[in-house]
């Protein structure tokens, strides 16, 4: 599948269309679609949506990108992650029905998705965009039941405008006449697009700050909205900016008709890997002891901000990042929120990934944001040596997703 991806990412909806038609057109017969789009929040606030859902006993659908140890989890079928001679076969039918015709690898594998959502039952699927939001792969749905826009920031400038009113503007295109619309906290600038948006296609918005509220108060969760007020336990997945998201979860549940048992589902039993999460058992975890790993997959500079404040609620403890990046990302502008409350960052380059920035590029950029910094040759020597000078740290591992994925394999291991 691979060599059939064109040489120029361009976006377009046109490859797409046509091998959908080619498999028999399955977007027009999914159970009842949850569009999601954003920058930032994507993947938690759709780990939420089906707790709640399943709580009350729904079987849900639900596709995500991308993946971290294997593909399976991008996809999954009434709750339970694609088998590989489903997922075989599924591809199988894209591969041969597609020919030789160009089509990107994140295309094909979606239309693959959504004939594996049409031929396994379920109640609603959850669909997480891609990258963007109007010619994204996955906004191939007539009619969802409902559409989510969580935080837009800056992020995929290259591919997405480099001003916020043009990447929300990319983001508002999953809105379809007339469907309700979910949106999270946004700046002004993305708001007024959104909202522009909705307008113009008659489709009813539930935003943050005008038609729900949400805030953390005394260590409980406090939502409002034209239905009464909830008073829940905080988010399980932790740092702030999981009560946002954790609010354009219940937003939607509540607009689904789902009670008060499902709403606090949504933010007691969510689990989403990789984000803030603190790794408990494995061959890394073995490794650090007696510090703590944690293991976060933010990338950008909204994401370095959010985990940031995480880092200050969390227990007295010297925290010291291992970092590997990307070079599409914004890497000072990650890095200049933890400069603040981490003791130092070794960087390492991403193992198999091209596009890994050099260890010491990532230790420059560190440095210039005003954070102590090294290099490592590998995620393994960067922990041994934190663990020689300070047993008690937090060890952070962050700055990318493909960084994730690598040290969740190498921990299994």
């Amino acid at each position: 599948m691979m060599a059939l991806h064109p040489k120029v990412i361009d976006l377009t909806l046109d490859r797409v269309w046509r091998l959908l038609e080619a498999v028999g057109n399955p977007q027009d017969h999914l159970p009842p679609v949850i569009h999601i789009a954003g920058t930032n929040g994507k993947g938690s606030t759709q780990a939420m949506i089906r707790a709640g859902l399943e709580q009350g006993g729904a079987r849900v659908h639900a596709y995500t990108s991308p993946h971290l140890a294997r593909f399976h989890e991008r996809i999954r079928l009434a709750g339970d992650l694609i088998s590989e001679p489903a997922l075989t076969y599924v591809l199988d039918r894209c591969y041969n029905a597609n020919g030789t015709d160009p089509i990107t690898y994140f295309e094909i594998t979606t239309v693959a998705a959504l004939i594996a959502f049409v031929e396994t039952p379920a109640d609603y699927t959850l669909l997480e965009v891609g990258l963007g939001g109007r010619l994204d792969a996955t906004n191939v749905i007539a009619k969802p039941a409902l559409s989510i826009i969580t935080p837009v920031d800056l992020d995929h400038q290259s591919y997405l405008g480099d001003t916020l009113a043009a990447i929300a503007a990319e983001k508002a295109g999953i809105i379809k006449r007339g469907v309700p619309c979910v949106v999270g906290p946004q700046h002004d600038e993305s708001m007024d697009v959104i909202a522009g948006v909705a307008a113009r296609l008659g489709a009813p918005l539930l935003a943050y700050g005008q038609h729900w509220h949400i805030s953390a108060e005394r260590n409980r969760l406090i939502y409002q909205d034209d239905h009464g007020l909830l008073d829940l336990p905080v988010p399980n997945l932790p740092g702030p900016h999981q009560v946002m998201n954790a609010g354009s979860a219940i937003a939607a549940l509540r607009y689904l008709g789902k009670d008060e048992a499902a709403c606090e589902a949504a933010v007691t039993r969510a689990y989403w890997p990789a984000r803030m999460e603190k790794l408990t058992k494995g061959t890394l975890v073995d490794l650090a002891a007696p510090a703590e790993l944690w293991l976060d997959g933010g990338h950008n500079p909204a994401a370095g901000a959010a985990l940031a404040a995480t880092l200050r609620t969390q227990s007295a403890r010297p925290t010291h990042l291992i970092c590997g990046m990307l070079n599409t990302k914004d890497i000072a502008g990650y890095l200049r929120p933890l400069a603040e409350g981490a003791e130092s960052l070794t960087a390492v380059s991403i193992p198999g990934e091209a596009n890994t920035i050099p260890a010491e590029d990532t230790a420059r950029f560190a440095t210039q944001v005003g954070l102590p910094a090294t290099t490592a040759t590998s995620v393994q020597d960067a922990i041994i040596a934190i663990r020689k000078t300070t047993p008690q740290a937090r060890i952070l591992i962050c700055g990318s997703l493909y960084l994730a994925g690598h040290v969740i394999r190498e921990n299994s291991q």
